[in-house]
């Protein structure tokens, strides 16, 4: 299978940046999407909760953003290294959640290749003053 592991999370004050990374590794035959999602915690919690979409990119280039993050965040990717980076800047109070990363694709599965969807463990980003 694939694993992800991020990096680069922390306590940030308000106005402030952080640039999250993600690393994936294992039998990767090629990543299609790669992206990160904010567990959604605290107020706007609620049973069964999907995990918001915070940015994605495909191995195109294609991008897409909350409404929430434009202008604020930049999503990036190193294909060769299956690496995707989130830039936060201006950081809010209300950007306060774990991160996760995403990546979608396919995986050798001995003499087959077979499709995968894989998270990372998350990521605690806190903005306060």
């Amino acid at each position: 299978q694939v694993q992800l592991v991020e990096s680069g999370g922390g306590l940030v004050q308000p106005g402030g940046s952080l640039r999250l990374s993600c690393a994936a590794s294992g039998s990767i035959f090629a990543i299609n999407v790669m992206g990160w999602y904010r567990q959604a915690l605290g107020y706007r919690q609620a049973p069964g909760k999907q995990r918001e979409l915070v940015a994605t990119i495909t191995s195109g280039g294609s991008i897409d953003y909350a409404d929430s993050v434009k202008g604020r965040f930049t999503i990036s990717r190193d294909n060769a290294k299956n690496m995707v980076y989130l830039q936060m800047n201006n950081l809010r109070p209300e950007d306060t959640d774990v991160y996760h990363c995403n990546a979608r694709g396919a995986y050798y599965s001995g003499d087959y290749i077979d499709s995968f969807n894989s998270w990372g463990q998350g990521i605690q980003v806190t903005v306060s003053s």
